[in-house]
């Protein structure tokens, strides 16, 4: 089962999302405020799938200071089959717009052309994604390069590297247009 908290996008007259971006169990709420503001920011959608290692519900999220959480486009779903259903009315995720993200693997993210509309999905932050999902789309699997000596990004700062190259490859073709102060036009195709 899916839940939308907050703002429902285009359903209220807003343009559809500039990405919809998935966090698969996360763990520290810090975080997932974090990257509720980027999508915020750049007018992405944010989705949750359960179990959450942190409440969700109103009276936690003004505990926090989330005071922009009730402006975020962002759903719950129970389980990864309940995020695939997309039981919000969204109907189902196609795979084919769909991007995993993951240390193991080696193709990076600029090698990808990331679309409007595409579902970035992003693992918890102890353990990244499980091992069958990577597996189960190898070919949509990417990675944001590192030195060696290192094992992972911060969650928050992984997500804000995706999004803005995503951002940057639509600006590119023309997909999404900035306004002469730099910010992302909504007025005329922007998230």
């Amino acid at each position: 089962m899916s839940h939308d908290r907050g703002s429902s996008g285009a359903a209220d007259g807003a343009p559809p999302p500039l990405f919809h971006v998935v966090l698969h169990e996360p763990e520290i709420p810090n975080n997932t405020g974090n990257i509720g503001r980027t999508c915020i920011a750049t007018g992405c959608a944010l989705h949750l799938v359960r179990p959450l290692g942190f409440d969700t519900d109103v009276k936690a999220l003004r505990r926090a200071g989330l005071d922009y959480w009730p402006r975020l486009n962002v759903s719950e779903h129970d389980d990864w089959q309940a995020f695939l259903q997309r039981g919000d009315g969204g109907g189902p995720v196609e795979s084919s717009r769909m991007w995993v993200f993951t240390t193991r693997c080696t193709r990076p993210v600029w090698q990808a052309e990331l679309r409007r509309g595409d579902w970035l999905v992003f693992g918890k932050e102890t353990r990244g994604l499980p091992q069958e999902l990577i597996a189960r789309y190898a070919s949509r699997a990417l990675t944001l390069p590192m030195v060696v000596e290192e094992r992972s990004l911060n969650l928050a700062t992984a997500v804000c590297a995706v999004v803005y190259e995503g951002l940057r490859q639509c600006v590119e073709r023309g997909e999404v247009v900035l306004d002469g102060l730099g910010r992302i036009d909504r007025a005329r195709g922007g998230g």
